[in-house]
């Protein structure tokens, strides 16, 4: 290809992924492609202890599908198979990542940017960011997931708010309804993300790991059974060296030294 529609690093521990499709980073089926190759590649790397997933450029981290793709997706039994069941599959693969995950979003999440910031563990956006779920207006709804992980976040009522209606919500209100975890000021996403991985990057890694598969446990069975099968999640870590250690540190009054395997 002559342009990368993915980009990603890995330092210390940090992977970043950048969707590179500006201005605003539309998703096609070419990204979904790329990214789905790449988040395999991330999941397999060792080295990976904290992904962070950020937008090329300030105007948005992820405007939703290129609607130039929707007229060849309206015939029946077409959207699915060429398009929504290939974004179901990798933005599952973001909501599945091994380790913690981090969106950093500036500017624009809508639509299919939206879905995807939420299948991170956390989400940190500037303070001029505007988050919608519009799809409704073109005669549709969500597609990719938002129906779910939005409403997990936030609620049935606010989330069939933000669908029905279609329009944008600002930073402070997605922060007050709980969609995202942090505002940050204008130009500070991508920043204050990688701090908060950097910080990630020296926990524990398998504690980390054993912890985000307890609490993804609780949308997926009922709560006698999540909290039975968090039990045997607690006993594998209470077996690795980053408990050992943690607990020594806590007797010798020192920062501990994980090993991060």
């Amino acid at each position: 290809m002559s342009h990368q529609t993915i980009l990603h690093d890995i330092r210390d521990g940090v992977a970043t992924v950048t969707l590179n499709n500006p201005p605003l980073n539309l998703v096609t089926l070419d990204l979904t492609r790329v990214l789905s190759r790449t988040l395999d590649e991330l999941a397999r790397d060792t080295a990976v202890r904290v992904l962070v997933l950020t937008g090329a450029g300030d105007r948005a981290f992820c405007a939703g599908s290129d609607i130039s793709e929707f007229p060849s997706m309206m015939g029946a039994g077409r959207v699915v198979p060429n398009k929504l069941s290939k974004e179901n599959e990798t933005y599952s693969k973001v909501d599945d990542f091994p380790t913690p995950t981090i969106a950093a979003v500036s500017g624009l999440a809508y639509g299919g940017g939206l879905e995807l910031a939420v299948c991170c563990d956390l989400i940190v956006v500037e303070e001029h960011a505007k988050l919608c779920l519009p799809e409704i207006k073109l005669g549709v709804f969500p597609g990719s997931g938002g129906p779910v992980r939005v409403t997990r976040r936030i609620g049935e009522g606010r989330a069939k708010e933000m669908m029905y209606f279609g329009d944008p919500i600002d930073a402070a209100t997605a922060l007050a309804w709980g969609l995202v975890n942090r505002v940050v000021p204008r130009g500070h996403s991508l920043r204050v993300a990688q701090e908060m991985a950097a910080v990630l990057a020296q926990r524990p890694s398998r504690a980390l790991q054993l912890c985000k598969t307890a609490v993804d446990m609780s949308f997926d069975t009922t709560e006698d059974q999540a909290v039975s099968r968090s039990l045997a999640l607690s006993e594998q870590a209470f077996t690795t060296a980053d408990c050992r250690e943690g607990v020594r540190a806590f007797f010798a009054k020192e920062s501990p030294r994980f090993t991060h395997s």
